[in-house]
């Protein structure tokens, strides 16, 4: 995930125009602010959120935790080049236990989580709620191709702190990462409010020409001498304003359904100069089919088919996305 941008036909003569004021939900906008060397995406997810997490009866705060796995997946799985996966999971000892976001390249989001209700807490935040354990992070091009997975350790902080630490251990860029997730009501005709999910994410990266000015503090060894010195990197000037920048943007900025990415862009680094590239639509879709849950049936044992048999057909259904498939045993290949 080094290079972060597909081809763009932006050049540096293009004329600049007036930031739209039309939002645009469910895409991800590339962006580069070059008098500083920073590149970026942005997204707002509105209806294709809601749609992923409608599917679940998810208490609110573990649908906000998904929520913000699926920005997180949006914003890093938007940047590949390739047709394949960009699967996001964590496992841990939370109360949210496993969560995955599987894209599916170029636009198809799926997620899915599982939780214990029992230990559900009034006022959870989302690190409480995933605790201690890791999250992967997987990039499948297919059987030809060899998967690669990152891992970071989920110890007591959220996605944007293992985004944070992703970053600095594997990528070595210098990155920041802002994810916000809402629920928002707006009245509706005759039956009272509407409630939807509404969420957003920026990620904001330092890639200069010079590589050097990209350098940060190695990390610690674990087993340096008593009394060390940790080493330390002057950060460039450059990337502290960048940094500086994207910490002034608060959550209902990244959610507000009324105010564009074009707009919110513009608000940020509009006295360096903002370009922003074409948007990257994504839709919540699975990837399961009737053909596909057979095929994986006919993988298991007859035995085990057998076994799956109640009350004369058997039933899958999908993790994902709820929807439910059922087999005579005679489809199911049952002896």
């Amino acid at each position: 995930m080094t290079e972060p941008f597909p081809d763009q036909n932006i050049t540096p003569d293009t004329p600049a125009r007036a930031p739209s004021a039309v939002p645009l939900d469910d895409a991800v906008l590339p962006f580069s602010v070059d008098a500083l060397d920073l590149r970026g995406r942005l997204t707002k997810l509105g209806p294709a959120l809601d749609e992923l997490l409608e599917k679940h009866a998810y208490p609110a705060p573990v649908a906000k935790l998904v929520g913000e796995a699926v920005v997180l997946a949006a914003l890093l799985g938007s940047s590949l080049k390739f047709d394949g996966r960009f699967i996001l999971q964590t496992q841990t000892d939370g109360p949210v236990s496993l969560m995955i976001v599987d894209f599916q390249l170029p636009d198809r989001l799926r997620a899915y989580a599982r939780f214990d209700a029992a230990r559900l807490v009034e006022g959870q935040d989302s690190a409480a709620l995933l605790g201690r354990g890791h999250l992967a992070m997987t990039i499948d091009q297919g059987a030809a191709m060899s998967r690669y997975q990152g891992l970071v350790a989920l110890d007591g902080g959220d996605l944007e702190d293992a985004a944070h630490e992703y970053f600095l251990r594997s990528e070595q860029i210098p990155t920041r990462v802002r994810i916000a997730v809402g629920e928002e009501w707006r009245g509706g005709a005759g039956d009272g409010p509407k409630h939807r999910w509404r969420a957003g994410g920026l990620l904001l990266q330092f890639l200069p020409k010079a590589p050097e000015r990209a350098r940060q503090a190695d990390l610690h060894p674990g087993d340096a001498p008593q009394g060390s010195d940790p080493h330390q990197v002057a950060e460039d000037d450059a990337w502290v304003e960048g940094q500086s920048l994207i910490g002034t943007v608060e959550d209902i900025e990244l959610i507000d359904p009324d105010l564009s990415g074009e707009r919110l862009l513009y608000r940020l680094f509009h006295e360096r100069g903002v370009r922003v590239f074409p948007t990257l639509p994504v839709r919540a879709k699975c990837s399961c089919s009737r053909e596909a849950v057979s095929g994986m049936l006919s993988r298991f044992a007859a035995a085990d088919r057998a076994d799956m048999v109640k009350d004369g057909k058997v039933v899958v259904t999908c993790e994902f996305c709820s929807s439910v498939y059922e087999f005579t045993p005679q489809e199911a290949d049952v002896e």
